[in-house]
Formats: structure tokens, C-alpha cells, sequence
């Protein structure tokens, strides 16, 4: 259905890809991965004929439909939401717009309009043999969140985040033979999220789809796409049967092969730490049948390198934490929301979630004084200290100072051993420490932001969305430092497996400004209450 043979891309004497040749089938979900830098957004327009390879060749069946994410949010701001949707399907937009406006200033007593018209209903028929477009359009919108009333809006009316919906639903709307996904899951909430999942796992062609999301992966794909060492291998099954996989041969080629029973043992520990919860545990112990079956030695060790993020508190946390009552606050005519309350106990990491536009962020503003509330009250204790990880860090961290020099500039008493050692956690090596933090990408911004965290030695952790921008990499090892982190969390995220390797109780935000308060994992809090 769709093969590339020998693609090369080079940038200057930077070799991309070395001559990648793969076959992807129809009814295969692939899920592409790699380090951030690898290419894997490039390898994507190289497919959709966005950008020319150096060299090689991609080949497609003839009559086959590609459909691309498109990532211009303001591309279609005069349009209405149903006519954005609809140009997904360019050569049915263009139809009916053109009879449209035919039969509004079309002359009838002439033949070439009347031949026009039925030319133009013939593409119709074909584009849209049930004509049903706008039932489809109408139940795609209404899924992502869209009431009928809304569908004649501009999408000028609407948020950067709304927009990026619209685009789904374009894309979605075309039902392309081959489907070319881009972090489809930025800027969703977790009820869209798993909407999408149920889309696409009804989606009978190709599909190729780069996330940091393991948890969409987990559930979406059918094969995995390894982007490493320039090039493509190619691996059967989710994601998580991937990652275990890929640590196997780490510790195969760590551990001598006649020392069986401490490989065991090092794989049972593995397996152990990979999932914070005893569900997870299970079922990763569940693949270890499947693992047995692989055939390991033709799997190339990977080059990525892991982060290793540790927040260590300079003190323990008291009894005492956070106190917050009859929160409000307005903007303008519109709630954010009127009257939140709850108290964070010791021991307590908190997933703070609800759909998009319910005041997470707000909420984390106010407590940690970045934004004035209406009415309310919210109380730390004495023995708390913060940190925190807003959402905007990437426009946050910017300026000409050092990497080090930025992080030392919130405290000079910090040793500039120690910032080094924390910027090398997060995978900046000495050169790569003494760019200006304003040159950086947005992922290289949150990480110099989690080693200015782990400088705080806070005993309470406030984040906003931290896992953006991150590679998968970089979200498992967040995931393993707040689940072994010795204080307190608050931490909002659409990322579900992010939320279950921490999280111990689950605030919700309802669109009501109600909020459900639940002692427990996510997995169980989704079985009682749903997504």
C-alpha cells in the first residue's frame, strides 16, 4: 500500500536516513518513535510529498487517498467549523461550494450551466455516494465537543486548542487510505483522547502515527516503527511489549547468558519497576510468554539514553500541607469556577484532570500566587516548600544566559557542580550547557526546567502539563521520579500513563465547576466514574 526504497536525507554533511526501505500494509496502526532529533516529523512529510528526500523513492498505490494532520491551526479562519471539517475532502468542498453557488447566479436557460451542475453532482455522488456529509460532519464535531449551535461559527471564534479539533476532524472526515498522524493527541483532554483512540482503531487503511502519548500507543497501534541508527526497524505489537522488549536485549547483552537465573532476576525487577501499579505489573509479567518467542539477536541495541530525573525534598513534609476553600475566580462574564474546595494530606500526588477549559491551570496559578482569585482562600503549611512547572515553561525559560547561569540565577548560593550534574541528568552535555537557554527547542526548555526543579529540593511538586514537549523517554523516567518522590504532588496531565505510574488520588474538574475527589489510582477511578 505504501513502501519508501532507499530513502536518504541528508542536511549538509548531517546524514538523517541511510537508505530506508519499508513496507507498510493496509490494516496495520504503525506507531513511529524515536529521540527527539531522530526525524521522525521529516520522515513523515517525506511520505506526504511535503519535503523532497535526497535520495530514494516513495511509492504508493495508484488511486490511494493520503490524508495529513495538518498543523496550521489558523489556516481556515474564515471558515465555519462544518466547512473546515468538509475540506477535508478538498474535491467535495469544491464541488459543492461551486453548486452552490451556482444555483444562487447560475443562469438555468443556459447548457453549460445545467451540464455544469450535473458534472458537479456526479463528483458529489461519487465523493458522497450516501450523501451524508453533513450527518458525518455533524457527529464529528458534536464527539469532539462542538454543540450543533456552534457548527456556522468562525473558526476565528475558537481556541488554538478547538482549532487543532477541527483539524482532527478534517482529516478524520476523508477516511484516507493512508492516514499521516503528528502528535494528533496535542492539546486534547482525556474524553477526546480516548475518542480518537475509538476512531482510529476503525480505520481500515494505513496509518502511521508519532505521539509521546504511551498510553494512546498502548491502545492504538498494531506495530511500532523504531526510528534509531538512521534508520527503520520494525516491530510487531504495542508499544509497552516494545519498550519491555527493547530492555530485554539491554540487560541480554549486559548479563552472561550463562548466569540464567540473574538475567531472570534482572528481567523480574524490570518488569517490576516499569508499571507503579500492581495491574500494570501483572500485565507486563503476563508478555514475558511473548518475550521468550522473540528473536532477539537480530534487534540492534538502541543508541537513545534515558534522563534520570530524582526530586529529593531538603526537608520532610508535615502533617500540615494545603488547605484550599470556596475557591472563585472570574474573567470577565464567564466562571472559571466558583466554589473550589478540598485538602491535600500528607502523602498525598494528586492527578488534577478535567476537559479543557475547566481552570486546571487557573487553580495552579492561584495557589501558587501567579494569579489573584476572586474569593476563596487557600492556606500551605509551614514546613512547605514549592516548585513549579507551569505550562507556559517555554515561554518562560528564554534569554541569552547559559543553561547553568539561568538555573543559578534563582539562587547563587546553588554550586555550579551540582547545576551541571543536575542539566546532565536531563541529557545536556558539557557543550550542549553553554547554549543560551532562548536558542533551545521546547523539550530541551522543560528539561533544563525539571534540573532547575530538582535544584529546588522542594517537598512539594506543582506541575502543569510537564510531560509536553517531552520525548517517551523523558515521560517514563517523570513517571518513576514523582512515583518514588518522598513529598507532595499536584500535577495536571492528559497522559494517562504518566497519571497512573504516580498519582494516589484523582481530582477532577467538572465542566459544571463541581469536582469529583477520589482516594485512589487512575485505573480504578476510571472504573467508577468512566473516562
Amino acid at each position: 500500500m505504501l513502501s519508501t526504497v532507499n530513502i536518504v536525507q541528508r542536511y549538509g554533511k548531517r546524514v538523517l536516513f541511510d537508505k530506508i526501505s519499508i513496507t507498510l500494509d493496509g490494516g496495520k496502526r504503525y506507531g513511529l518513535i524515536g529521540a527527539n532529533g531522530a526525524g521522525k516529523s521529516t520522515f513523515l512529510k517525506i511520505l506526504s510529498g511535503e519535503i523532497e528526500q535526497t535520495d530514494g523513492d516513495v511509492q504508493i498505490q495508484p488511486g490511494f487517498r493520503m490524508g495529513v494532520l495538518s498543523q496550521d491551526q489558523y489556516a481556515f479562519e474564515e471558515f465555519t467549523l462544518t466547512d473546515a471539517v468538509l475540506y477535508g475532502n478538498k474535491k467535495l468542498y469544491d464541488a459543492q461550494k461551486e453548486k452552490e453557488h451556482l444555483y444562487m447566479t447560475g443562469d438555468f436557460e443556459d447548457d453549460k450551466v445545467n451540464d455544469r451542475l450535473g458534472e458537479l453532482e456526479m463528483i458529489c455522488a461519487d465523493e458522497d455516494p450516501t450523501y451524508e456529509s453533513d450527518v458525518k460532519i455533524e457527529k464529528l464535531l458534536e464527539a469532539l465537543g462542538f454543540p450543533s449551535t456552534e457548527h456556522g461559527d468562525l473558526m476565528s471564534s475558537i481556541t488554538g486548542g478547538d482549532k487543532f479539533k477541527i483539524l482532527l476532524a478534517q482529516v478524520l472526515f476523508l477516511k484516507p487510505d493512508v492516514l499521516l498522524l503528528d502528535e494528533p493527541t496535542n492539546n486534547l483532554d482525556i474524553e477526546s483522547i480516548a475518542w480518537l483512540e475509538r476512531e482510529l482503531k476503525r480505520h481500515e487503511g494505513t496509518m502511521i502515527v508519532i505521539s509521546h502519548d504511551r498510553h494512546f500507543l498502548n491502545n492504538v497501534v498494531t506495530h511500532i516503527l523504531d526510528l534509531d541508527f538512521q534508520n527503520i526497524r520494525e516491530f510487531t505489537g504495542n508499544y509497552d511489549e516494545w519498550y519491555i522488549a527493547a530492555n530485554l536485549i539491554a540487560k541480554q547483552a549486559q548479563v552472561n547468558h550463562a548466569k540464567a537465573s540473574k538475567e531472570k532476576d534482572e528481567l523480574e525487577k524490570f518488569i517490576a519497576r516499569f508499571s507503579a501499579n500492581a495491574s500494570k505489573a501483572k500485565q507486563a509479567t503476563s508478555r514475558q510468554k511473548q518475550l521468550d518467542k522473540l528473536d532477539v539477536k537480530e534487534i540492534q541495541l538502541s543508541s537513545r539514553r534515558d534522563p534520570s530525573i530524582m526530586f529529593k525534598p531538603h526537608r520532610d513534609i508535615g502533617n500540615e500541607v494545603l488547605s484550599i476553600k470556596n475557591l472563585a475566580k472570574r474573567y470577565g462574564d464567564d466562571d472559571v469556577f466558583s466554589d473550589i474546595s478540598f485538602k491535600v494530606e500528607k502523602g498525598d500526588k494528586i492527578a488534577l484532570i478535567g476537559g479543557n477549559g475547566v481552570g486546571k491551570t487557573t487553580l495552579l496559578d492561584i495557589i501558587m500566587e501567579k494569579v489573584a482569585r476572586d474569593s476563596g482562600s487557600f492556606n500551605w503549611g509551614q514546613t512547605i516548600t514549592t516548585t513549579y512547572f507551569p505550562q507556559n515553561t517555554t515561554d518562560f525559560v528564554k534569554g541569552s544566559d547559559k543553561l547553568y547561569e539561568w538555573i543559578q540565577g534563582y539562587d547563587p548560593k546553588w554550586h555550579i557542580d551540582e547545576i551541571r550534574k543536575c542539566l546532565g541528568r536531563m541529557l545536556f552535555s558539557g557543550e550542549e550547557q553553554s547554549k543560551a537557554v532562548g536558542d533551545c527547542s521546547g523539550g530541551e526548555k522543560h528539561r533544563i526546567m525539571l534540573s532547575k526543579m530538582m535544584m529546588d529540593s522542594a517537598n512539594f511538586l506543582v506541575l502543569d502539563e510537564p510531560n509536553n514537549h517531552l520525548d517517551l523517554e523523558a515521560i517514563v523516567s517523570l513517571g518513576e521520579a514523582l512515583h518514588n518522590y518522598q513529598g507532595g504532588v499536584i500535577c495536571v496531565s492528559h497522559d494517562r500513563e504518566l497519571i497512573d505510574a504516580f498519582a494516589n488520588r484523582i481530582i477532577k474538574i467538572n465542566s459544571d465547576g463541581s469536582i469529583i475527589d477520589f482516594a485512589g489510582d487512575y485505573e480504578t477511578f476510571v472504573s467508577e466514574h468512566g473516562a
